[in-house]
């Protein structure tokens, strides 16, 4: 969940030539053939491989205004569903969702998932606005659905470490927040959540 007010390697097929016994006896000397050069993979390519490339990034950035940039061409990415209708009704979804008008929110966030069932960022707008609604129960099946599409939605994931922590199960919390952490190092959110529940899970101050 979005600040939770706020996650995919070729081979080479080797030719054997069967030369008869008779041409290999007359050959006196066959010449050497250099032999072929074979080309490196290509570099993967498409949104999936710019995705991956921009993690790769996001893990290794030495700053939090550094991450901040590549988190926000991460949910730029996160935010297409390769549908003009399914984008939207998202977005009309969002400024429900910015209007108070949550059951309206979730309305047209039913339809767009119907309409794009496998694009992650749907399900984790939802999660939000379940959470909003108080329904934590419909909220978490909905981050499980996101996260099943994106496992590298760590905004997802500190919407489940928040659910949970409200429920009282801290020590899961802090796997989720963790995990997050794991993908989005640099994230604040994940930092302070981390803190606050360490004296609690670990029994130590960090």
């Amino acid at each position: 969940m979005q600040a939770f007010r706020i996650l995919r390697f070729a081979s080479i097929p080797l030719l054997l030539v069967l030369v008869p016994r008779t041409a290999v006896a007359q050959a006196e000397s066959p010449p050497e053939r250099e032999a072929p050069a074979v080309e490196a993979p290509a570099e993967p390519r498409g949104p999936a491989a710019t995705l991956d490339r921009l993690f790769e990034r996001l893990a290794a950035a030495k700053t939090s205004e550094e991450a901040k940039g590549i988190a926000g061409l991460i949910q730029r990415r996160w935010a297409r569903s390769g549908s003009d209708t399914a984008d939207l009704l998202m977005t009309r979804a969002r400024t429900a969702a910015q209007a108070q008008d949550l059951p309206l929110a979730v309305e047209l966030l039913d339809r767009v998932i119907a309409l794009r069932p496998d694009w992650a960022e749907a399900w984790n707008q939802r999660a939000n606005v379940l959470f909003l609604l108080g329904d934590p129960a419909r909220s978490l099946i909905d981050i499980a659905e996101t996260l099943k599409r994106e496992p590298r939605h760590y905004g997802a994931m500190m919407g489940l470490g928040m659910i949970l922590s409200q429920q009282g199960d801290d020590k899961r919390a802090m796997v989720a927040y963790r995990r997050a952490l794991a993908v989005y190092p640099q994230l604040e959110a994940g930092k302070d959540a981390v803190k606050a529940l360490t004296r609690e899970v670990d029994g130590r101050d960090t």
